[in-house]
């Protein structure tokens, strides 16, 4: 499974999916070692940056400045700010800001060579998805979220790779298989899965809606 620009090991997947649970905001990237590290949000204002005083400290980056920016909530809605300290900027979405940029659920903020993927909290909510994965993915029928519920749900409850069969889903969501394949056709076009092999699409698609926060642990409370 891909968390933004990150495949997972099966260990990964589930402490993901035990921290997104959760419900606490935090923070994924990857350390020079290749180690995914949770880093939790845990004050309303966490400074990025090379130097260890940083409250995420990524002193392995040659190209993070040692104060880079800041990650800060602002009225229950996290934002990040780079207000000049850095000398290669901050990236969200492919973009370089300046000031202040909103976080939309599952955001990659770039700083050097590192991405912190946003997770957590709100930004796990149900049904939006971060503009850097698609506006096709934004626009998902409530019938085609049930079928993507259902086709994640062993993922999600047991932290198996194999996504639910159609017959499954069908018997899950009292469809029919053709109707359950007709969403799934739809899906794998909205998510952008369509070009991939017929053997890799449906986990694909499972991975993509787990890692952009379409389809989270809070659908199958």
């Amino acid at each position: 499974m891909p968390l933004g620009p990150y495949e997972l090991t099966a260990g990964e997947l589930a402490t993901v999916l035990e921290a997104d649970r959760a419900g606490a905001p935090y923070v994924a990237y990857r350390a020079d070692t290749g180690e995914l590290v949770l880093r939790g949000l845990v004050t309303d204002s966490m400074t990025v940056g090379r130097a260890d005083e940083n409250d995420i400290a990524l002193a392995w980056d040659a190209e993070v400045s040692r104060a880079h920016a800041r990650l800060e909530r602002v009225a229950g809605r996290w934002t990040v700010v780079d207000d000049g300290l850095s000398r290669n900027g901050t990236f969200v979405g492919g973009q370089r800001i300046r000031g202040r940029r909103a976080l939309d659920p599952g955001a990659l903020v770039r700083v050097g060579r590192t991405t912190l993927v946003l997770r957590g909290g709100a930004h796990n909510a149900v049904g939006t998805v971060a503009a850097e994965d698609g506006v096709e993915a934004s626009r998902v029928t409530a019938a085609e979220r049930r079928v993507l519920v259902a086709l994640c749900r062993p993922a999600i409850s047991g932290g198996l790779a194999t996504p639910a069969s159609n017959q499954e889903i069908a018997e899950e969501l009292v469809l029919s298989v053709a109707g359950v394949k007709t969403h799934l056709r739809a899906l794998f076009d909205k998510l952008d899965v369509d070009d991939l092999p017929r053997s890799r699409k449906r986990a694909e698609l499972a991975r993509r809606a787990l890692a952009i926060g379409l389809v989270g642990p809070a659908d199958y409370e």
